[in-house]
């Protein structure tokens, strides 16, 4: 039998289409014996993390070589063209993260603007699958085969219409005649039959209207959802269900790939972050206890320093300290709090105000080897300047490089 990877398939996250949660399509994916599953969500990535946590619920072996989860996107320009980008790469996958970014601002909440012109440049890490109408347009083929030589598929989805059989003989002749490889693709909306009704429900609400109403709106059946290998196999030939597999085996990101990223620019030329975050911390440290630094604070500073230099966490203290330093300088009133205070090195910094000499802090509790996970530094700015130091951050990082928790 052949394998199979189901390499479009929408969650909830694409908003009043997906009928099912992400774990469930991987759960299902992995119950079918399918070898990959893409999550491709329409302009959006907000599913991946709950699709990559259930696949480390997965027994160790399912969740190793044996089955994969490929994160992309689905996608439709101003024109009508429909594609989906998979990322095979972290490139790959920065480069969906920004060309997202790209239509999300172009419009207001919850919709994007897209034209082809902006998959021509920047996405030369991707994989695309070109998902044509019923009357496919050759130009659209062979524009697919320009910007994506040697990473674009023509996508060919089956599901049980009258026109299947016709469907599948046009497409597979247009991408022979246009040098553009075809695969089996599913369009998945539910990962099991018995969500059609609640699909159906999700479309009405979309378009504003009863399910009587919706008509054409509707898909005409419920075969949009992970179908076992053996109903795969008597839709498609086997060339297209193998160069999923094919695809799949091209795709090597995973989240678990991804770490925090500072700012390089937090640190001055000819120095490394360690060597400058200690020189700003013996700074503090002399402006805390200009009369001398106690014995004891200036062990646990060693200590806590080693540490971050060994987790690599210094860009984070760096960057929480240029703000404060900011905010000083501005005369804008901020105070960090939490599980920092217990840090000697952010009290130095200025950022906390506990001192080290004058209490017993548990600097574990703030970080520790064990925890494995970035620190969390809250500082509170004064409510009335706040969007001072907002706009500071526009300003020296870029808009690009910002974002707001809402």
């Amino acid at each position: 039998m052949s394998g199979y990877a189901e390499l479009h398939a929408l969650s909830n996250f694409s908003f009043l289409r997906g009928a099912s949660h992400p774990a469930e399509l991987i759960d299902r994916a992995h119950a079918l014996g399918y070898s990959a599953l893409a999550l491709t969500d329409e302009c959006s990535l907000a599913g991946v993390v709950r699709a990559h946590e259930a696949m480390r619920a997965l027994p160790q072996a399912a969740a190793g070589a044996d089955f994969k989860l490929i994160i992309g996107a689905e996608f439709r320009t101003v024109c009508g063209l429909k594609l989906v980008l998979l990322a095979p790469s972290q490139r790959a996958y920065g480069q969906i993260c920004q060309l997202i970014t790209l239509g999300r601002r172009r419009s207001k909440k919850g919709e994007y603007r897209l034209t082809r012109a902006d998959f021509e440049t920047g996405l030369d890490d991707c994989l695309a699958l070109w998902v044509p109408p019923r009357r496919a347009a050759e130009a659209q083929a062979r524009w697919l085969r320009d910007f994506f030589s040697g990473r674009g598929w023509l996508a060919v989805e089956l599901h049980r219409s009258a026109d299947d059989d016709d469907h599948l003989a046009q497409s597979c002749s247009l991408a022979e005649r246009c040098g553009v490889p075809a695969v089996a693709a599913g369009d998945v909306h539910m990962h099991v039959s018995s969500r059609r009704a609640l699909q159906d429900v999700l479309t009405a609400v979309r378009h504003g209207c009863t399910i009587d109403e919706a008509g054409w709106h509707l898909h005409p059946n419920g075969e949009r959802h992970l179908r076992p290998l053996a109903q795969l196999r008597g839709i498609y030939p086997r060339a297209l269900l193998d160069q999923s597999l094919a695809i799949a085996e091209r795709c090597a990101f995973s989240l678990a790939q991804l770490h925090y990223e500072y700012p390089p620019e937090l640190v001055p030329a000819g120095l490394t972050a360690s060597e400058h975050l200690a020189a700003l911390t013996e700074r503090g440290l002399q402006r805390r206890w200009p009369q001398g630094v106690p014995g004891p604070v200036r062990e646990l500073v060693g200590k806590e320093l080693t540490l971050i230099a060994e987790l690599r966490y210094e860009h984070f203290f760096l960057t929480v300290h240029d703000l404060v330093e900011y905010a000083r300088k501005e005369s804008i009133l901020c105070q960090g709090r939490g599980s920092a205070a217990n840090s000697a090195v952010c009290y130095a910094l200025g950022i906390t105000e506990i001192d080290p000499a004058r209490t017993q802090l548990l600097f574990e509790r703030f970080i520790s080897r064990e925890r494995n996970e970035p620190p969390d530094i809250d500082v509170d700015f004064e409510h009335e300047r706040r969007e001072e130091v907002i706009q500071y951050i526009y300003t020296k990082y870029g808009r690009e490089r910002a974002a707001r928790g809402r």
